[in-house]
């Protein structure tokens, strides 16, 4: 009997109706389409409207696609993860919203916030579950309401995020398919580039904060783009020479879609032709925790039983990482 290995199963991912493109953009800020195209590669973002509507909205939809596409009834998810930058409140857990709004009563539910390399550090979380034999089919989700903590004054933040949400099933194998190996890796140095100032336990939501706008996302821009396309990129070199793969081996990368930049320089680092790079940042703009698995979703009509993925993020805290992954079915 082989090693236990948790695998995809299943994959399915959610945007709002809403498009909001460049041209809508540059009404609100000083900026125009051709300059967020040639900075980030960004088109169009989707928005979440509606009262009252958070992240957990967002995974309730992508969560009851993916038990409708499996075939999996509620009853039968023991764990259900969901990596989030923007829960709907402080507590309880976003998981347990979206458990509940889904019908999920016999498992144990929380989150993950790893900001940009959220849905990696709960794929991985998930994984370690079900290697230990006690877990059948584990849910992870990357959900993010981008939208309700961008500043749509700032022309430097508001172009670049969206909202979507993504979520795929884990469950055990002996083959060699599934989570090969990871590498993670944080600096907390990094959280002054890149954070948001207000409404924790260090500085408590007041009047000043909101009028200083302090519950929008801070980004220096240069230094974050610096760090972003060093680490990214040397981490997913890490994983293949850890492994021994070579660029031919590789199937795709999947990576964060933050920055077309960033996406580019992490494929050329790793030998990989653009066709071997999964890419949608166009459509739908950095949905954080989301990106990977909307990317997988996105593509997966192309991906082939066997084939190898490598996975790769970088977010705020600064936090970054990679995973080596064999999928585990022929899509349809």
């Amino acid at each position: 009997m082989g090693k236990l290995r948790a695998a995809i199963t299943g994959i399915n991912a959610w945007v709002p109706e809403y498009r909001l493109d460049n041209h809508e953009i540059s009404r609100m800020v000083d900026t125009s389409d051709e300059w967020i195209m040639q900075r980030v590669g960004i088109k169009e973002r989707r928005i979440l409207k509606g009262e009252g509507l958070g992240s957990s909205d967002l995974g309730e939809k992508a969560v009851k696609g993916l038990l409708e596409k499996t075939g999996t009834s509620p009853e039968e998810i023991d764990l259900l993860i969901c990596a989030t930058a923007t829960p709907d409140m402080m507590f309880p857990a976003t998981a347990n919203i979206i458990s509940d709004k889904v019908g999920i009563k016999n498992a144990f539910s929380f989150d993950i916030n790893a900001a940009c390399s959220g849905f990696l550090f709960a794929l991985q979380t998930g994984a370690a579950y079900i290697e230990t034999g006690r877990y059948k089919k584990v849910i992870i989700i990357g959900a993010d309401k981008m939208s309700s903590i961008t500043d749509y004054t700032d022309r430097t933040t508001c172009p670049l995020f969206g909202d979507a949400s993504g979520a795929v099933l884990l469950e055990p194998t002996t083959e060699e398919y599934g989570i090969m190996d990871y590498i993670f890796r944080t600096d907390g140095s990094g959280r002054k580039h890149l954070y948001l100032k207000a409404g924790g336990s260090a500085k408590p939501a007041s009047h000043e904060t909101v009028d200083a706008k302090e519950h929008f996302i801070f980004q220096e821009g240069q230094t974050v783009f610096k760090f972003a396309v060093l680490n990214m990129a040397d981490v997913a070199a890490e994983i293949m020479e850890k492994n021994n793969l070579k660029s031919e081996d590789i199937a795709w990368l999947v990576p964060h879609q933050a920055n077309l930049r960033i996406i580019e320089a992490t494929g050329r680092r790793m030998g990989l032709p653009p066709e071997k790079v999964m890419i949608n940042i166009q459509n739908y703009g950095n949905t954080t925790t989301a990106t990977i698995p909307l990317c997988i979703w996105e593509y997966e009509k192309k991906l082939k039983k066997g084939d190898i993925l490598i996975l790769a993020a970088f977010g705020g805290g600064f936090t970054w990482g990679s995973i080596y992954l064999k999928w585990a079915y022929d899509s349809k």
